[in-house]
């Protein structure tokens, strides 16, 4: 197992300069970074396929221990203010519960049971899709979290760093990470994680792309929850109306903050009317304009 081994290129690291050290965990991550660039084809084929069921209200469910674990929950979190995205539909089955957040529980990571009886006690099904990550691949409560929630006919991605494992085999979209030896033989909260978090953003924003809350690189579903993005949520506006600074708060303040609605009443929509224009488009802002304009929303 790859992710286990020590390899003779970090042999007497304890010995090197720091810059050295440092320069040779930088080189690490960029090796992570290009085996994720050799997975985007089966990146891009597993989010394409989670669309559908998500358009139909399943739910987004990451599944993991330890790292891998604590990896997809931070992926998971960004998903309500960034995209608007429900909190009821995101699910969390970390190996050892929420403590597992901060310690490492003992035992977790191998308990076949909790990771079946997790899965059925969500109900997972199959409108659902269930991210399940794990560095070596062979992790008990993922795979077996993965297995079930496959039984059940949710979408299944499985994502490991190490080839021909349970995990690859058991989805039905593997993903492989093959970032190889740890600087630190086994510590896979480096390039492992690393590879990891950068296949998780492009996935999930992927995703949210197709589902309509990005238009034109702007994040329009955005939840305004500090100054910050609420000042964020104003310039987008702007940007994409052309509205002055009074006319973008005035709306955006008509609107609750909704960006996509915003839009719409800007070009001269009531409230309402903008809400049943965006419901009509799926939720897409770019097919709602067209229709305004008469056209498609395919350009």
């Amino acid at each position: 197992m790859s992710t286990e081994t020590v390899s003779d290129a970090y042999r007497g690291i304890d010995t090197w300069p720091a810059d050295r050290i440092l320069g040779a965990m930088l080189d690490g991550n960029q090796q992570a970074v290009d085996a994720v660039r050799r997975a985007l084809p089966a990146i891009g084929v597993a989010a394409e396929a989670a669309v559908e069921p998500l358009r139909r209200g399943g739910r987004l469910v990451y599944a993991g221990a330890g790292t891998s674990g604590r990896i997809a929950v931070q992926d998971g979190v960004e998903l309500t203010p960034t995209f608007g995205w429900p909190v009821e539909r995101l699910v969390y089955l970390l190996a050892g519960g929420t403590p597992a957040l901060t310690e490492s529980i003992e035992g977790a990571e191998d308990d076949v049971a909790a990771g079946k009886a997790e899965i059925d006690a969500a109900a997972i099904g199959a409108d659902d899709v269930v991210l399940a990550l794990a560095a070596s691949g062979t992790t008990a409560y993922t795979v077996a979290a993965l297995r079930r929630a496959r039984e059940r006919g949710a979408l299944t991605l499985g994502i490991a760093n190490n080839p021909a494992t349970p995990l690859l085999e058991a989805a039905e979209h593997p993903i492989l990470l093959d970032t190889g030896a740890e600087a630190i033989g086994g510590s896979t909260r480096m390039k492992a994680g690393t590879a990891q978090k950068a296949m998780l953003n492009l996935f999930s924003s992927l995703t949210m792309i197709r589902l309509g809350h990005v238009h034109d690189g702007y994040m329009v579903d955005v939840i305004a929850t500090n100054a910050k993005l609420v000042r964020r949520s104003q310039a987008m506006l702007q940007a994409l109306t052309g509205a002055d600074e009074a006319t973008a708060r005035a709306a955006l303040e008509r609107c609750g903050g909704h960006v996509k609605s915003a839009v719409l009443v800007v070009r001269g929509l009531e409230l309402e009317a903008a809400r049943a224009a965006l419901e009509a488009a799926g939720g897409s802002l770019r097919r709602a304009l067209a229709a305004l304009d008469g056209g498609d929303g395919t350009d």
